[in-house]
């Protein structure tokens, strides 16, 4: 895209309507176990809205490539997280003892890695047709190939992962 300032104010629109979303599907969830159904069908909607929101500035800013272009973005993205975010993270947290932000920035370090290998996995295998079937743990997003005994990053049983 040739126009800068646009660019910057779709990519920053597309943040704020990433985070935007995030926070309402927590939201949500926070009502259902709550029991105010009403309150959290209305953060799902406006989650859903956001979504269309920052998929839209994404697309116009031209950041969305061919498939092949998108792995390895990905992979990129993920690698950074796994190898230079999450390790500046954790060392603060560890600095200043805070075990919640510990765990969950550990977790997350962990999963992003393993997210990076599967998406350089994809790209080296993009033209393969078998079906492939991927599991979540639902605790700390980590993702495998098949349903493992419990997850080798928090020990969730594998009976709780999620297929997609």
């Amino acid at each position: 895209m040739e126009n800068k300032k646009t660019l910057e104010h779709l990519m920053a629109a597309f943040a704020g309507e990433s985070q935007a979303n995030r926070k309402y599907l927590a939201y949500a969830k926070k009502a259902e176990a709550e029991g105010k159904v009403n309150a959290a069908k209305l953060f799902r909607a406006a989650a859903e809205a956001e979504t269309l929101h920052a998929h839209k500035h994404f697309e116009v800013a031209g950041k969305i490539k061919d498939t092949a272009a998108n792995l390895k973005d990905a992979v990129n993205g993920e690698t950074y997280e796994y190898k230079d975010m999450y390790p500046e993270f954790l060392k603060a947290a560890e600095d200043e003892g805070d075990q919640a932000a510990i765990r969950t920035f550990t977790y997350a370090l962990k999963a992003e890695e393993v997210h990076a290998r599967l998406y350089e996995e994809a790209l080296a295998d993009l033209d393969n047709a078998e079906e492939v079937f991927y599991y979540l743990c639902p605790v700390c997003g980590n993702i495998e190939k098949a349903v493992p005994e419990k997850c080798f990053i928090c020990n969730v049983p594998g009976e709780k992962f999620i297929k997609y």
